[in-house]
């Protein structure tokens, strides 16, 4: 038995131009049970997530997921989880869409990849920069050789790109960032935490959690001087 899989090719016109959102196949059909993958370029948008949408004919559309390429995974709309459905990205405008190995008749659908993109911010509002909270390492922490920072992004999107500098120098290593969690309030929260030296937090390094959104970047600080003692 076929599956056949459609993509909708879509476009975004803003104040600067068009930026076209391009899907590839436009028609995919593959056996049952084997794995399915559609590609979407985002053209010139590279600060904004790739959301895949799922509409069968004649139904609304559902949301499948969303990933951003510094996620660990994607972000799964209500219904649908890794236990079939996954993304990756090539580059910070490529992303691809996985059915796992287990493609059935359910899954014809038309999908069809939908990002942001903020270059028409003339005529719309600017998204609000994110509020950041920076917690130090507990006192249990400190007693062993290393420890951790963690910082808290609220914010009103579910993506950001999350970073760390370490006196001043970009962090590579150490970090671990969470997807972002929806609040009653409907805002998200991101948490980002950094294990680091014990030794390093004693001698007052200054450590920085860094957020960007778009257009929008926001930074906390915080070293052990500055940092209320128990």
């Amino acid at each position: 038995m076929l599956v056949t899989l459609c993509a909708l090719i879509t476009a975004l016109t803003c104040v600067s131009g068009v930026t076209v959102v391009t899907q590839k196949p436009p028609v995919l059909t593959v056996r049952k049970g084997e794995t399915a993958t559609m590609d979407c370029n985002l053209g010139t948008v590279t600060n904004y997530v790739a959301a895949w949408h799922k509409q069968i004919p004649g139904g609304v559309p559902q949301h499948v997921l969303y990933f951003y390429h510094s996620y660990s995974s994607p972000y799964y709309g209500s219904g649908f989880s890794s236990s079939k459905f996954t993304s990756t990205h090539q580059s910070t405008s490529d992303y691809r869409l996985i059915i796992n190995n287990q493609a059935e008749t359910g899954d014809s659908a038309v999908y069809y990849c939908q990002t942001y993109d903020d270059s028409a911010s003339a005529h719309v509002s600017h998204l609000p920069p994110p509020v950041l909270t920076v917690f130090p390492p507990s006192s249990a922490e400190l007693q062993s050789n290393t420890a951790s920072l963690v910082c808290l992004s609220s914010q009103s999107v579910p993506f950001a790109d999350v970073s760390w500098l370490a006196g001043g120098s970009p962090v590579s290593s150490g970090i671990s960032t969470s997807t972002a969690v929806q609040r009653p309030d409907q805002t998200y929260q991101i948490s980002s935490s950094l294990t680091i030296q014990t030794s390093d937090w004693n001698m007052d390094k200054v450590y920085t959690c860094k957020v960007s959104l778009g257009s929008q970047t926001s930074e906390k600080t915080i070293k052990k001087s500055e940092c209320p003692t128990e």
